[in-house]
């Protein structure tokens, strides 16, 4: 008999699960307490899968042999809690994806910043390389559905905390550890030692085989990897010195070193600019240089990547203020590094739903660059309470339209306007591609 797996939850990584699951010959039942997207409802039809909105069936879900769910819905869920007593094994779409991905190789992305644009560059660096791959996960399709419709031989996996909460058996030949600084503590009992565990399950399976790529620089990761016995062909990055295997930027120059293969190039020719993206560079250089690419084509792809939509995002410059689209920008480190890269007077936009964030790591860098702060949220008294007695002008506003109309007229000719809100954008958009957009629509009708 079919073995009969529930998905909750049925948007791109649910359905995604699905798709593959019936493929795969599983019985398959997606439930979504929700309104299922069209778009995701017509491939749940045209697959043939049965499916619930707006509701969970207890006893058709706790009838399961497995449960997928999405990355989501927090553990803390009653649906869930019935689910584990009843000793239903969860998984999530990422380890049902691995489990059917026949002999594809995997590189894997996670940390709590940088992830998407890390991920976008190791793919740019693989396909100049010649490499047939795919970036899966948190952009582009889900790895599930990649898998079930178009697989290829290697993917390129952005991968968050809730995903690698429920692998099993999830081992990507070359896992990367950018970063890990407090973000999402709402999910882990707000126990900071929760969210690093999840963040290191990356290379909980790991082999002598695997690579395992890390920032040598990242305070957090570092203690961490005391605890733990690391695997011979670990590669660590760095800014402080030079390694003898692994990545380096001294002086302005980039070093890669794996094997006797050496790469240098210097930072001035990274498409990508500001510290941060230099250790994305390094970590991305890692990744390619451990599948086989050349440092030929490797230089090619750091001096030609285009940074992504949403990431650091030039807009328009308009009567000679410059505006911003860092919508991605959704904890206070993503902020602070997108103030670090500022060169120019800056009238920040902030706001959005807060996950328990510390402001007090912006306070200098918003006392040195910024000018006012547009907030842009329905709730901004935490953000006031941080900053009102620093920067001479705070405005509350409760629209992308209206925080780039009061951001403009605040701006004088030099300056910049920054969206980069440290918060979820929940409160008033679907997300945060939707956030940058109508940012960046209302910055065009200026």
């Amino acid at each position: 008999m079919a073995k009969r797996l529930v998905i909750l939850g049925a948007a791109e990584s649910g359905v995604g699960a699905a798709i593959l699951a019936r493929k795969e010959g599983y019985d398959v039942f997606v439930s979504d307490a929700g309104n299922i997207a069209d778009r995701y409802k017509n491939d749940l039809l045209r697959f043939d899968i049965a499916f619930e909105e707006g509701k969970h069936s207890e006893e058709k879900i706790l009838d399961a042999d497995e449960v997928v769910k999405s990355p989501g819905i927090p553990e803390k869920n009653e649906l869930i809690k019935k689910i584990r007593a009843k000793g239903i094994k969860v998984i999530s779409e990422i380890e049902l994806a691995y489990r059917h991905k026949g002999n594809s190789k995997v590189i894997a992305i996670t940390g709590s910043n940088g992830k998407s644009t890390t991920t976008s560059l190791t793919w740019f660096i693989c396909k100049t390389g010649g490499v047939d791959c795919v970036m899966v996960g948190n952009i582009g399709f889900s790895f599930a559905r990649q898998v079930a419709l178009e697989p290829k031989p290697l993917y390129v996996a952005e991968i968050s905390s809730f995903q690698l909460d429920d692998i099993e058996t999830f081992r990507p030949d070359i896992a990367i550890l950018l970063n890990i600084t407090e973000d999402h503590l709402d999910r882990y009992d707000y126990r900071f030692e929760n969210y690093i565990q999840s963040k290191f399950n990356i290379i909980k399976n790991q082999t002598r085989d695997d690579v395992f790529i890390y920032c040598e620089d990242d305070p957090v990761i570092k203690q961490y990897l005391e605890k733990i016995t690391l695997l011979p062909n670990s590669l660590p990055f760095t800014m402080q010195y030079e390694l003898p295997k692994g990545a380096y930027i001294r002086d302005n120059m980039m070093t890669i070193e794996i094997d006797s293969e050496k790469t240098s190039m210097s930072v001035f020719d990274f498409a990508i600019k500001g510290r941060h993206n230099q250790y994305n560079t390094m970590a991305a250089g890692l990744a390619g240089t451990s599948v086989g690419i050349r440092k030929e084509k490797i230089r090619e792809a750091v001096e030609n990547f285009e940074s992504l939509e949403h990431r650091m995002e030039k807009v328009l410059t308009v009567k000679g203020v410059d505006f911003i689209n860092d919508s991605k920008a959704t904890n206070v480190n993503s902020t602070w590094y997108a103030l670090e890269s500022m060169t120019k007077p800056t009238i920040l936009i902030l706001g959005g739903v807060d996950k328990g964030n510390d402001y007090s790591t912006m306070l200098d860098l918003v006392k040195e660059k910024v000018k006012a702060i547009v907030c842009m949220g329905v709730d901004n008294r935490k953000i006031h309470e941080a900053f009102g007695k620093h920067v001479e002008v705070m405005v509350n506003t409760g629209s992308a339209k209206e925080a780039v109309q009061a951001a403009f007229h605040l701006a004088n000719k030099g300056d910049v306007v920054l969206l980069s809100p440290a918060c979820s954008s929940f409160d008033l958009f679907k997300n945060y591609e939707d956030r940058g957009r109508q940012f960046k629509e209302a910055v065009r009708e200026l």
